[in-house]
């Protein structure tokens, strides 16, 4: 059994994940949309769903809003709701993307009235964290275009700019803004923010309240991802993670899934850069579970996580520089891999049991019963998926 150190089992004591409340609504491909039985039907059985996580892991005590998705009359009430299950409410995410009136752009749209909607739905989410206590707004566009010559890419960003300044200027003192890229999807022949250099460039000339969000699966196959990491931790501009996984073209998978390996990486470069357990770096999970059971698809992501994180803090850094300063390749690759190759998972288990936890939080959810209960009690209603 690999022995994880006092300081490094304090470490993972303080590690949170915040979890996507769409995880546990229906999800699907671009062709159908799958039921299951026991699905939320709104945002406070989201909420008790997504508490689960949090009782068999300790690693979830928050739950980032979709809005419109999550809308509800009440945001006192539905922090309470939050409160009375040992969770918070977290990152609020805005939706440009679902409104037939953004089919050719939302922030960066040529009509100033469509424009104009679409600034204020994000004033909207900005009085909605008031309610809930959120300190960031997580924005994804959806937005570009498909043919060459279709529109002014400049253009767009200029007045993506001016868009997003509104938003900034409205933002509470303690309130962040924080601008998601990805590669491409759903427009093909540019995205208007498709990389993490044009997000920055975005966010910098906003104001020190406006970060890059890092979608882990919204990168071009090949690219070096841990080297984003490095770059916004050290330009402090790396405000939250969405963490998944993909294999070709889509980014909803259980994180670590697809590559182990580059989620390793990834948490060498966090914890190297001071991202590790830093107020100022949200760790997040964006996921939807098409074809696995929600609650323990959003339990194993989790888990892997954390698992990942005690293998990066075993790198032995000391070590590892020695090599990197006599340039000894195989050595520096040694002391990586070791890292890597170490099982944490009986340690973990052990920690686990040591602070009142089941040593296999999957296992403990399971024989919990909370998934039989669900079924049965949401019966009637219209189940929450996306777009709901």
């Amino acid at each position: 059994m690999s022995t994880l150190s006092p300081e490094i089992l304090s470490t993972l004591e303080e590690q949170a994940i915040e979890l996507p409340s769409w995880a546990f609504g229906n999800s699907g491909t671009r062709f159908r949309v799958f039921g299951t039985p026991g699905t939320p039907r709104d945002v406070y059985e989201k909420v008790s769903d997504a508490a689960q996580v949090n009782r068999f892991t300790a690693l979830a005590p928050s739950v980032a809003l979709h809005i419109p998705w999550d809308k509800v009359d009440d945001y006192a009430a539905l922090r309470r709701h939050a409160d009375e299950e040992g969770v918070t409410l977290g990152t609020v995410n805005s939706n440009t993307f679902q409104d037939e009136d953004y089919k050719f752009g939302a922030l960066t749209h040529e009509d100033d009235r469509i424009r104009q909607k679409a600034i204020d739905h994000h004033f909207e989410c900005i009085d909605i964290m008031d309610a809930t206590g959120s300190r960031d707004l997580k924005i994804w566009l959806a937005e570009g275009s498909n043919y060459p010559g279709q529109n002014d890419m400049r253009a767009r960003q200029d007045r993506l700019h001016d868009s997003l300044q509104q938003i900034y200027d409205r933002l509470g003192e303690a309130q962040r803004l924080v601008l998601e890229y990805k590669f491409f999807e759903p427009s093909f022949y540019h995205t208007d923010v498709p990389d993490w250099g044009t997000s920055y460039a975005q966010v910098a000339t906003l104001g020190d309240k406006a970060m890059v969000c890092l979608d882990t699966g919204h990168h071009a196959p090949g690219t070096n991802i841990e080297f984003i990491v490095m770059q916004l931790l050290r330009l402090g501009k790396l405000g939250s993670f969405d963490f998944n996984s993909r294999f070709y073209a889509d980014d909803d998978l259980i994180v670590g899934a697809a590559d182990p390996f580059q989620l390793f990486r990834i948490l060498v470069e966090v914890i190297r850069g001071g991202g590790l357990n830093n107020p100022d770096v949200a760790f997040m999970l964006d996921q939807c579970h098409n074809i696995e059971a929600k609650i323990p698809g959003q339990i194993r992501s989790v888990l892997n996580v954390q698992e990942m994180t005690a293998r990066a803090l075993l790198l032995d850094r000391d070590a590892l520089a020695a090599a990197q300063s006599a340039n000894d390749v195989l050595g520096a690759q040694k002391v990586y891999m070791d890292a890597f190759y170490t099982d944490v998972r009986p340690a973990l288990a052990q920690w686990r049991e040591s602070r009142g936890l089941d040593a296999d939080p999957m296992a403990a959810y399971a024989a919990s019963g909370y998934q039989e209960r669900v079924e049965a009690d949401r019966v009637g209603g219209a189940q929450a998926g996306w777009g709901a």
